[in-house]
């Protein structure tokens, strides 16, 4: 109840403590209510300005300036009703005036001019200086859009000296980079612009806000990777709040022209309620002008029937919605350039519109993200694809003969055109029945790449049928079947050691093959040899021995597959089998003249080399295969040995030349349009290569790429397992806020439930911990009961006990401490019902930080508590005695000291403190080298008790002396200094 002046004031320093937003600004209206019941301006003061702060960060500009109307009333009948703060925020709120009037176009100019009169009056008397008059003087000028005023009126401004009065030094650089960007020097902007993005300069809502403004600049000069920064942790910031449509309109903007339109989509889906806000019709127009900048797009690209999030009470689609935004922003614009009388806020906006996509291809964001449904199809992507079907047919029967990957496409579209109505087959390019079969061919080749081995072999049994009746291409046919054969092989992975095929069936088309070239000889059954044959007279056709040479790699395959599977313990006769069918393809190929043919083979003993750990033999044979490629004129070869070398030489700790191999590989599949290659791997490998070579922005861009590309091929664990690695990369890079965005992006309903149960669990145990680092606790502890509630039907019960432990502590630091004690003792029921390895040092930690956080939020009244929980990690600590692997006990025993002593220092018993970080000490010295810092931090605190608890500066000084010896002696130069400083500081309070 708000019956006493008293009650209404504790409800005023409640309600400060709240987030903007309308929750608080309700309450606020509410208190100003209840403030006017008492004839006492003071709590009205309060009141009023405790209104016009929420009205001003939750974008009500619309009513901020009739409160401060009665707030300068107030100032100017009751002063002694001000304090000196209060009484400084009536001068300083002139300029939230001034940009308020700004936002609403029924405002006269003139009447805005009037205010910063008035300000400029009113600063005078005070003794303040004219420079943030000038600056709001500008930012009417900008907003009006004469560019000759609107230069003069920044002369004015920035020529002048900072004052008291003056924004905030990263507020004034944000305009002073935005003028530089309007008038097209986006370079000088960015540079005015670095120390907010630097941290150098900070505020409340910078360097958010301005990584809003920057990101179309950025992106303009190529400044990608600084861009999607900006874009991930200036949203989370901007998301939701009213008060920053006009950035959150921006973000959408950039998602539009980055290529992003999905993402773009999802900002506007989480962002509805922003349509409603009328209480900033400025910072509306922004919002509505961004929205159609990406409706725009969406239409243009023929997504005008998609279903997209508007304002509430209706469905719409892209071109609904499109319609709508435009006539609302015509409307607003023309207002606000009406009320100025000029045509700049109009402009503005159209050169906005009309602005066209900045990139070639969509940037990586590193997000997942939605596409826009309803797409249409794609054309096929390839280059120079003849029109003349024969040539296009015949184009595509060379390629394939040559091994080239570009054919791909061209069958795509020879398909097309055999499908179509209307289609006539050609005569001059054979029967019509070959050219059936090589589509179906084609077709058990798209599904083998993409393991699809019952679809891939029912196309190729096909394939061989069609091949061996019409088409009367028995050597086709015969490596159609072959590749069934082999690829019984190819889901390996799926198998027991030793549970294949037999190999009769490969070995009998072997000898058919042979049989064919009109050779004798054949291949044992289960033979470990090829033996020699009779005529060395190679056959003639190169077509011809291309397949007999196809049917032996099949064979080799099969070998290659088999002894996968037991690697790297491959048994006597599976290896035997193996190097005879490598000998045999090598041997063959070179017989033949043909050594290129055996490229494959080799990539078959690197691998099996990798697996056994003999990663110099396998890098020594993919150059060996790269040097035959190179020698053979099919460099489209290379692309795939050259991402497998990058693989090894990972292995072999050689980042710098594992990048080199793997960019090599993605430029070559690019160059030759190799379409199956697998570059979403290839840029996952990439992402870590430069992750180890120190290359941390390079390893963003990668890691991103990767799961985009992973998105498009619905591979949805691996996207998740690239942008768990991302994120790891970007909190290592100190972009702790850019980690988080990635890893929201995969806990969402639609996300995570095509994730696999365990990789989510690890992406929200990461996503609660960045939340934490963020001091963002109440979005932390959501994370950590959510995964508690996972974990907890899994056997595993060493996590079960780590997130609840760590939910506690989360939950704690929420304020949320009913749940964060229930939790707790869970904690510590399953430590004790289990006592798993490993959990002994979590609980000690779980009850340390419980202490520390229970003196912080009840003081000295906590006290009692406090003990308890330390008693409780000495009791875990002890139950845990000889058991080296659980914990390091000397480690547990000074740290629960440590605690222990700053919550009695904290209750001001100070000689049990003292005698308590003595324990400490002692228990740091038995750690040895690794125990002097901790002993240093201790022996800090136990001088602060000393010299301020105890009244003994001069014991502190002494202690402080030892310690100081001691640490230059164990070479921990910091610690020396900080103690050193401390020590300076007691003997000049002693001299004083």
């Amino acid at each position: 109840m708000l019956e006493t002046p008293e009650a209404v004031l504790d409800a005023l320093r409640e309600n400060n403590d709240r987030p903007y937003n309308l929750h608080r600004t309700v309450t606020a209206e509410e208190l100003v209510d209840a403030a006017e019941q008492f004839d006492e301006p003071e709590l009205l003061v309060t009141a009023l300005l405790e209104l016009m702060s929420a009205y001003e960060y939750t974008g009500e500009h619309r009513k901020a300036p009739v409160v401060f109307a009665r707030v300068l009333k107030l100032r100017d009948d009751s002063p002694d009703a001000f304090s000196d703060w209060e009484a400084n925020q009536v001068l300083w709120r002139f300029k939230w005036v001034t940009t308020s009037l700004l936002q609403v176009p029924e405002v006269p100019l003139a009447a805005i001019r009037g205010w910063t009169d008035q300000m400029r009056d009113r600063y005078r008397e005070a003794g303040h200086g004219m420079q943030p008059v000038a600056a709001m003087r500008h930012r009417i000028a900008a907003h009006v859009g004469s560019e000759e005023a609107e230069r003069s009126a920044y002369d004015l401004w920035v020529t002048r000296p900072r004052e008291g009065m003056s924004d905030c030094e990263a507020c004034e650089t944000r305009h002073r980079a935005i003028h530089h960007v309007g008038i097209g020097d986006e370079r000088r902007a960015l540079d005015i612009w670095q120390p907010v993005f630097d941290g150098g300069q900070t505020c409340a809502e910078e360097p958010y806000v301005s990584q809003a403004h920057a990101l179309l600049p950025l992106l303009s000069l190529g400044r990608v990777d600084e861009a999607r920064s900006h874009h991930l942790s200036g949203y989370r910031y901007a998301r939701g709040k009213t008060g920053l449509a006009e950035e959150v309109g921006l973000h959408v903007e950039f998602s539009a022209l980055s290529r992003n339109e999905g993402r773009g989509l999802e900002i506007l889906a989480e962002n509805r309620a922003l349509f409603e806000t009328t209480g900033a019709p400025l910072s509306l127009l922004g919002f509505l002008t961004g929205v159609e900048v990406l409706l725009t797009r969406l239409v243009a690209d023929g997504y005008g029937t998609t279903t997209v999030a508007g304002p509430l009470g209706r469905s719409w689609t892209a071109q609904s919605l499109l319609a709508h935004v435009s006539g609302e922003a015509d409307t607003l614009a023309a207002a606000f350039d009406a009320r100025n009388g000029t045509t700049g806020v109009g402009d503005r906006r159209r050169e906005r519109v009309a602005r066209p996509a900045l990139l070639a291809e969509p940037l990586p964001l590193g997000l997942r993200t939605t596409r826009p449904e309803t797409a249409p199809a794609p054309p096929v992507s390839s280059r120079d694809i003849p029109d003349d079907f024969t040539e296009l047919v015949t184009r595509a029967r060379e390629m394939a003969a040559v091994g080239h990957p570009g054919d791909t496409a061209l069958w795509e579209r020879i398909a097309e055109r055999v499908a179509a109505e209307g289609h006539v087959h050609a005569p001059e390019l054979g029967p019509e029945a070959r050219l059936r079969a090589e589509l179906v061919e084609q077709r058990g080749f798209t599904a083998y790449e993409n393991e699809n081995w019952a679809e891939a072999n029912a196309a190729m049994t096909e394939a061989a049928d069609l091949f061996a009746g019409e088409a009367a291409l028995p050597w086709h046919a015969l490596a159609a079947r072959a590749r069934v054969s082999s690829f019984e092989w190819g889901d390996a992975g799926e198998r027991e050691a030793g549970d294949f095929p037999s190999w009769s069936v490969l070995d009998g088309l072997l000898g058919e093959a042979r049989g064919l070239l009109g050779r004798g000889g054949g291949v044992p059954s289960t033979g470990t040899a090829v033996p020699a044959t009779t005529d060395d007279t190679p056959p003639t056709g190169e077509n011809v021995t291309e397949k007999y040479l196809t049917v032996l790699h099949c064979w080799a395959f099969a070998a290659h597959a088999e002894a996968a599977a037991e690697a790297p313990d491959v048994s006597a006769p599976t290896r035997a089998r193996f190097d005879a069918a490598m000998d045999a393809v090598v041997s063959e190929a070179a017989r033949f003249g043909m050594p290129h043919l055996a490229v494959g083979v080799r990539r078959y003993t690197a691998d099996l080399a990798s697996r056994a750990g003999r990663a110099d033999e396998a890098a020594t044979e993919l150059r060996t295969a790269l040097e035959l490629v190179e020698t053979s004129g099919r460099p489209w070869r290379a692309p795939r040995l050259e991402a497998q070398l990058g693989q090894i030489l990972l292995q072999q700790d050689k980042p710098e030349e594992a990048t080199a191999a793997l960019r090599q590989a993605l430029a070559g599949a690019a160059r030759f349009d190799d379409t199956t290659f697998p570059v979403a791997f290839t840029y996952l490998l990439l992402g870590h290569a430069s992750s180890h070579a120190g290359d941390l922005p390079g390893a963003v861009r990668h890691l991103s790429e990767a799961a985009a590309r992973f998105d498009r091929e619905s591979d949805h664990n691996a996207a998740a397992e690239a942008r768990l690695q991302l994120a790891d990369v970007l909190g290592r890079s100190g972009q702790p806020a850019d980690a988080v965005a990635v890893l929201e992006s995969l806990v969402l309903d639609d996300a995570s439930a095509t994730v696999d149960e365990r990789l989510l669990a690890q992406i929200r145990l990461n996503l609660a911990r960045g939340l934490r680092e963020l001091e963002e606790h109440q979005a932390s502890a959501e994370q950590f009961v959510q995964l508690a509630e996972t974990v907890a039907a899994w056997e595993d019960r060493t996590t079960y006990t780590l997130v609840t432990a760590e939910s506690a502590i989360a939950l704690a630091r929420a304020d949320r401490w009913d749940a964060a004690r229930a939790a707790y003792e869970r904690a510590l029921l399953a430590h004790r019902d289990t006592r798993l390895p490993g959990q002994a040092g979590l609980i000690c930690e779980m009850a340390r930080e419980f202490a520390a956080l229970t003196m912080a939020a009840e003081g000295p009244d906590g006290i009692e508590t406090a003990l308890a929980r330390l008693a409780e990690a000495d009791e875990i600590r002890d139950a845990a005695a000889g058991d080296a692997e659980d914990l390091v006990h000397w480690y547990e025993a000074g740290a629960t000291a440590y605690q222990r002593a700053r919550a009695l220092a904290a209750a001001e018993r100070f000689p049990e403190a003292l005698a308590e970080m003595e324990r400490a000490i002692t228990a740091y010295e038995e750690g040895g080298e690794q125990g002097e810092t901790p002993r240093a931090e201790a022996t800090r605190v136990a001088a602060l008790i000393e010299a301020n608890g105890l009244n003994s500066p001069q014991a502190a000084i002494a202690r402080l002396d030892t310690a100081i010896t001691r640490c230059e002696k164990a070479g921990i130069q910091h610690a020396a200094q900080i103690l050193s400083a401390l020590r300076t500081d007691f003997a000049t309070q002693r001299e004083d």
